[in-house]
């Protein structure tokens, strides 16, 4: 049984997708097949245009075995790939490889040279070949009464909240909160010296990084996932002290540590303030103050549930 997508995100649409790969599957008595594309196709299609990037790879994974997926197949996206036309798609991927029993895509699915195929030829091609082709609606969440219209969860629409800040909203999408991973490097030091020493991300090309601003978020080791710890996390150019750069960095509550060196993850939970240019340090460490309050309060957690240094 296997599912078809880019799956950027696993997003709740994409959840959904999986899930019923995952059940029918079971029924029976076949493993489940999660087949993805790596690297994203719109970077081979047109090179330069790649999405900003919802989940690693790995991050991609971990959800997926999650969700009880058997396997997780990536195949490598290549210009020869694309110009298979959904005849030999099917016959080389779904049928020669992977041997099919059964395919579910979404009901917007396209495959093949210039996504010619779409899921009602899928269905024709695996009555010839022999496996069944099933086309699922589409996630989403009405909005109010007065507007009428509904949003479809997909990763465009994630990226649109990220890119706009709303980490909220795209958490709801995505059923968790957005998550961004990379490797603790040197900053400037400048943290330090203002009595809030931050850990500064290296974060991987094509990132999505959420907008310019200050948020509270849980933050995570690779090495001790099960530990979070809050943090209030600033993303943009430090306009304080005329930055240029674009960061992000994390100052890391009731802990003294180094955290240099480290993979690490940051879930973002709220945004609490733009970014603002203070006319001196003691400005900006007097609204640091109040972040590191608010971010206290947004990640507020029952007595029961903390542990170690949290």
């Amino acid at each position: 049984m296997v599912t078809i997508g880019v799956f950027d995100g696993v997003h709740r649409g994409h959840q959904e997708l999986i899930s019923r790969t995952v059940a029918a599957a079971a029924e029976r008595g076949l493993p489940s097949v999660m087949l993805t594309f790596d690297p994203h196709p719109s970077e081979v299609l047109r090179p330069g245009s790649h999405p900003a990037q919802l989940t690693t790879l790995r991050r991609k994974a971990e959800i997926v075995e999650s969700l009880g997926v058997d396997v997780f197949c990536v195949l490598p996206f290549t210009l020869e790939l694309s110009r298979l036309q959904p005849e030999e798609f099917v016959h080389e991927v779904l049928v020669d490889r992977l041997h099919a029993a059964a395919v579910i895509v979404g009901d917007n699915f396209t495959f093949g040279a210039k996504a010619a195929g779409d899921v009602e030829l899928l269905r024709t091609l695996g009555r010839r070949f022999g496996f069944a082709a099933f086309g699922a609606e589409l996630q989403g969440k009405e909005l109010s009464e007065e507007d009428q219209s509904a949003i479809t969860f997909s990763s465009t629409y994630v990226r649109s909240c990220i890119d706009a800040g709303d980490v909220v909203a795209a958490a709801e999408a995505l059923g968790r909160p957005h998550r961004l991973e990379g490797i603790v490097v040197r900053g400037d030091g400048r943290g330090h010296e203002l009595g809030y020493p931050t850990a500064n991300l290296s974060t991987p090309r094509f990132a999505a990084v959420p907008a310019d601003g200050v948020y509270s978020a849980w933050f995570t080791r690779s090495a001790d996932p099960a530990r979070r710890l809050r943090a209030a996390v600033s993303v943009g150019t430090n306009p304080t002290f005329s930055g240029r750069e674009r960061t992000v960095e994390a100052f890391v509550l009731d802990v003294d540590e180094d955290f240099y060196g480290q993979h690490v993850a940051i879930d973002f939970v709220t945004r609490l303030r733009d970014q603002v240019r203070f006319a001196d340090s003691a400005g900006l460490v007097a609204q640091i103050d109040d972040d590191v309050v608010e971010t206290r309060k947004a990640l507020e957690l029952p007595p029961d549930a903390l542990t170690g240094d949290e």
